[in-house]
């Protein structure tokens, strides 16, 4: 199994500009303005995502997404400056912000598809 660098560093960079954004409005609604910096959500994703790609090149499976989803509960707990339970309820608001925009983008989409 082959590792493109090329889409790997691509990957970084769309879950950066994808993910940070979301992260922070979530870490923002947990723990404050003083503890969820923009800068800080953007080093978790970059250090998140980077690690779970070399987790997903070795193809670990379950045992990997156990490894990542500690680490990136870790990373925010670290950056967040907060307890596992908030590290935890941050990232659960930040899936549903993602599917929130996510649903609220599809339905602009279709919405200029039937125009």
């Amino acid at each position: 199994m082959a590792f493109d660098l090329v889409t790997f560093a691509i990957s970084v960079i769309v879950n950066t500009i994808i993910l940070s954004p979301v992260l922070w409005l979530s870490g923002r609604a947990f723990v404050g303005r003083e503890k969820a910096k923009f800068t800080d959500a953007i080093w978790i994703v970059i250090i998140g995502t980077v690690i779970g790609g070399i987790f997903g090149a070795f193809g670990l499976g379950l045992v990997g997404a156990i490894i990542q989803l500690i680490v990136w509960l870790t990373l925010i707990k670290h950056f967040f400056d907060c307890g596992w339970l908030k590290s935890f309820a941050i990232s659960i608001l930040a899936v549903i912000i993602f599917i929130i925009i996510g649903v609220i983008l599809a339905l602009i989409g279709i919405a200029v598809f039937i125009l």
